[in-house]
């Protein structure tokens, strides 16, 4: 089962956290793995030491530019993950244009640009497998990640949108939303004994996740055996959102 020799993916935001392990679980079910950074070249090409059949494909998603140049570096692709993001917290009315078009270029924008470039390959195929990783977020109202949840609800609305569209050409898209995971980006946080007591109390299965929680219902999305699920979210987050 999940047999994905033969397939060729990109994974963004694929140098730690979620998305490392989206790549590794990928990789070791056979699949040439492309692992996207936006920080460095080194960065990327440390992450493939880690994950064999990997090769480092360094490109800054915020640039539209880069969007190209992150196609030239793979080509066409079978499968898709989008799981690149930005997030900066901060109450709702004190975030700079900058901060939000941030936000909204790397969690949305370059979700859609990305999308329609690696499409047309897939169309060719007749196979393609499009996962969009979402958040928690999208249904907590945090004080500080308003922006970051607006910008994860509208993706999962793009995959709804888009998936009665590619499906006639044998392409799925999904949604994968995360709860409190364990991951760099939340290392800080996660520190502090009392906040993640509080935290843990708000999650019925009681405990914070960890990436190699949230990789396996990609690697279902990605395959075979995934072929009949598309336009549809898979929530995994002890229950938060509840």
């Amino acid at each position: 089962m999940f047999d994905l020799t033969g397939k060729t993916a990109l994974v963004t935001g694929a140098t730690q956290g979620i998305g490392f392990e989206i790549a590794r679980l990928l990789a070791e079910h056979g699949a040439k793995v492309f692992i996207n950074g936006a920080s460095s070249q080194q960065k990327c090409e440390v992450t493939c030491k880690k994950i064999p059949n990997s090769k480092p494909a360094w490109a800054n998603l915020l640039i539209e530019e880069d969007i190209d140049k992150l196609y030239e570096q793979t080509k066409d692709v079978d499968i898709l993950v989008l799981n690149a993001s930005i997030q900066y917290k901060k109450e709702w009315n004190e975030f700079t244009n900058e901060e939000y078009d941030i936000q909204m270029n790397c969690n949305l924008k370059s979700s859609y640009l990305l999308i329609k470039k690696y499409v047309d390959g897939m169309k060719a195929k007749g196979w393609g497998r499009i996962v969009t990783i979402g958040s928690v977020n999208q249904y907590n109202q945090h004080s500080q990640l308003s922006l970051y949840g607006i910008s994860k609800a509208a993706q999962k609305k793009m995959t709804e949108n888009f998936a009665p569209l590619l499906a006639p050409y044998g392409i799925t898209i999904n949604n994968v939303a995360p709860g409190a995971v364990s991951t760099p980006r939340n290392a800080e946080a996660l520190a502090d004994p009392d906040f993640k007591k509080a935290l843990e109390s708000k999650i019925p299965c009681g405990f914070i996740g960890d990436p190699e929680d949230i990789a396996p219902s990609v690697l279902l999305l990605c395959s075979n055996e995934g072929r009949y699920i598309t336009g549809a979210e898979i929530k995994i987050d002890g229950g938060m959102s509840l």
